[in-house]
């Protein structure tokens, strides 16, 4: 599959795309993650695509994830609404002040924050700290 953005081409392999966002939103519901740290990097090193494009794409495929997730958790009453109302409150925040810090810098030290942010979420899950 072509993309094309911003007038950029880019060839996709819709299999992998499609292939890694299931089991990325498989792993995210059960395990309660929006899954932006596996979605990052397939769309950047799988599927080759640039940062400006992969950081929106992963949003917005998250969101849908996330939402059907949590509406499922909700039905099986696993959700605790007074947590719920605070996280949303700071991720809208963040939802406007985090692009326009990205916009800012270059796109390597918005990989290199990612990475940064990845191996701390992956120490933290090992129980190494």
């Amino acid at each position: 599959m072509i993309v094309e953005f911003w007038g950029h081409e880019y060839k996709i392999n819709i299999v992998i795309a499609c292939l890694g966002a299931f089991l990325i939103a498989v792993m995210a519901s059960m395990f309660g993650f929006g899954g932006g740290p596996f979605m990052v990097p397939l769309l950047a090193v799988a599927l080759g695509l640039p940062m400006y494009l992969v950081v929106g794409s992963s949003l917005l495929a998250i969101f849908f994830n996330s939402f059907i997730g949590s509406v499922r958790h909700w039905q099986f009453g696993n959700l605790d609404v007074n947590l719920f109302l605070v996280m949303f409150v700071a991720a809208i925040l963040a939802g406007f002040v985090a692009p326009q810090i990205a916009k800012r810098i270059s796109p390597l030290m918005v990989k290199r924050v990612a990475v940064v942010g990845l191996l701390a979420l992956s120490l933290n899950l090992l129980g190494l700290y």
